[in-house]
């Protein structure tokens, strides 16, 4: 499970970034698109770090 954040844009579009995953932001013209564009985000990615032997479960910066 991951954190998401959903809020109004300038754009009249909403935005939804997933924290954990850093750069892991998409948008919608409604909140529910929003969502939606940002579990299947969140699934490329995760999959992305998979096929680059990259841990799954925590993302770390410094």
């Amino acid at each position: 499970m991951r954190e998401v954040i959903i809020y109004p844009g300038e754009d009249k579009f909403w935005i939804a970034e997933c924290p954990s995953l850093p750069g892991c932001i998409c948008q919608g013209e409604t909140k529910e698109k929003a969502i939606i564009n940002i579990k299947e985000a969140i699934s490329l990615y995760i999959e992305m770090l998979k096929e680059d032997n990259l841990p799954v479960s925590v993302v770390i910066l410094f």
